[in-house]
């Protein structure tokens, strides 16, 4: 129910479902929720009548319900409101719904996600995903960028074909997506800075709590651009994205018993920056005689660096070896690229990934025969080298990545409404 001080002690009618209740003599407490919010209907027996408060107390979970009734404040709850019941309507009887307050196992609950998504966590979990869309294109359209939707089916592929779903395309190969970038590297030579928003898809057989094998990216590429000046927009949208979850979501976060002033640390700029060759060495030093130079960093190596800072940390300048063909070389060095990875405090791990991209024509089509890749599948890319090529960097921000962090979600399957994991497409 939005806005509901602007209705306190007005009559209103609402359409409603019953999460719980409970019934003190003669007073039935309705737990209901309305797609909103979750909030109190108490329905008083001398108020409604026998006829009403028989069904009030008949009112099973998850039947559905229009509920008649005088909004009035309620100090003790955080919603500030509760609905003093005139009427019920039953619109949908709902029986044995398997869902009950008790606890349930992991897997019994992602069987049953299409009814999981309307318990208050879930629910809080979905709003702060949504608060975040809204507020990336609330910051991207107020820094003057333009929204281009890249194709979903491809012929080629970013990072290689490995880890791709492969179809048919009528006669031809074709995958989907794993990535926007290239096709959004085209669009910022046409428009100066742009920005993508949709699914993209990952054949990574990882089960571990930060992977999903269908997830959304965030994809902004600029043109007149190198990456130090990237890397501000980057730390300036995520604290964005903080600032606009605390400001609309308060509610949300203490359902999820969020540490808000944690999140607020979050928001204040800059961001530290370690780089890869640093990050090595810090690494070596404190019991990590696994990792040696030319490696990449896995989940215990980023949440040891996270933790020199209490705020999410840039690691500078990976080695080579280790990125996408598209990378510009380090102006000084031939071993690293100009590239970056921010990584979340709390043992969230890498949420941004960005670079500066190759402008080269030549090198760029060297590092495409080196990586094993089809030239003639670029040709289209590497036209954007030979036609007024400029200086330009870009990102992506994994969506459920981020919501997972900022709600402190322990897994990040509960970060999308209907997750595709490894072992796991229904429903």
């Amino acid at each position: 129910m939005k806005n509901a001080k602007e209705y306190v002690g007005k009559e209103v009618e609402i359409g409603a479902w019953i999460t719980n209740k409970r019934s003190s003599g003669k007073i039935a407490f309705l737990q209901l929720r309305d797609g909103d919010h979750f909030f109190q209907g108490i329905v008083v027996k001398n108020d409604v009548g026998e006829e009403i408060f028989d069904v009030a107390k008949s009112l099973t979970q998850e039947t559905s319900v229009i509920v008649q009734g005088i909004v009035q404040e309620d100090t003790r709850s955080k919603l500030g409101f509760e609905l003093l019941v005139q009427n019920i309507t039953v619109v949908g009887e709902s029986h044995d719904y398997p869902i009950t307050p008790k606890e349930h196992g992991t897997e019994f609950l992602m069987d049953h996600r299409h009814l999981w998504l309307r318990s208050s966590k879930q629910h809080a979990i979905m709003k702060i995903r949504n608060e975040i869309i809204r507020a990336t294109y609330e910051f991207f359209n107020e820094e003057g960028f333009l929204k281009v939707d890249p194709p979903i089916l491809t012929g080629s592929a970013p990072e290689g074909t490995t880890e791709l779903f492969h179809t048919e395309y009528f006669d031809q190969e074709a995958y989907l997506s794993q990535s926007g970038q290239l096709y959004m590297e085209a669009a910022a030579m046409a428009f100066g800075k742009v920005f993508s928003f949709g699914p993209t898809f990952r054949a990574e057989k990882s089960k571990t709590r930060r992977h999903l094998i269908e997830f959304w990216m965030m994809e902004p590429e600029m043109a007149f651009m190198h990456q130090d000046e990237s890397l501000e927009i980057q730390e300036k949208y995520v604290s964005y994205l903080i600032t606009s979850v605390l400001k609309n979501c308060d509610l949300y976060l203490d359902t999820l018993e969020r540490d808000k002033e944690l999140l607020k640390k979050y928001t204040q700029l800059p961001y530290d920056r370690i780089s890869y060759d640093e990050a090595v060495e810090l690494l070596q030093k404190n019991g990590f005689e696994d990792i040696k130079w030319g490696d990449d960093f896995g989940s215990p190596h980023e949440t040891f660096i996270a933790n020199q800072s209490d705020k999410p940390i840039f690691i500078l300048n990976y080695p080579k070896s280790i990125k996408p063909f598209y990378m510009k070389e380090h102006p000084d060095r031939e071993d690293v690229v100009l590239c970056a990875d921010m990584i979340a405090p709390e043992g969230y791990g890498e949420i941004i990934g960005g670079s500066e991209r190759e402008v080269d024509y030549e090198k760029l089509k060297d590092q495409i025969v080196k990586f094993g890749l089809d030239s003639e599948e670029y040709s289209w890319y590497l036209d954007l080298r030979k036609y007024g090529s400029v200086p330009h960097s870009g990102f992506g921000l994994g969506l459920e990545r981020m919501v997972t962090w900022i709600s402190g979600t322990e897994h990040i399957r509960e970060s999308i409404p209907f997750p595709r994991l490894l072992n796991r497409i229904y429903p």
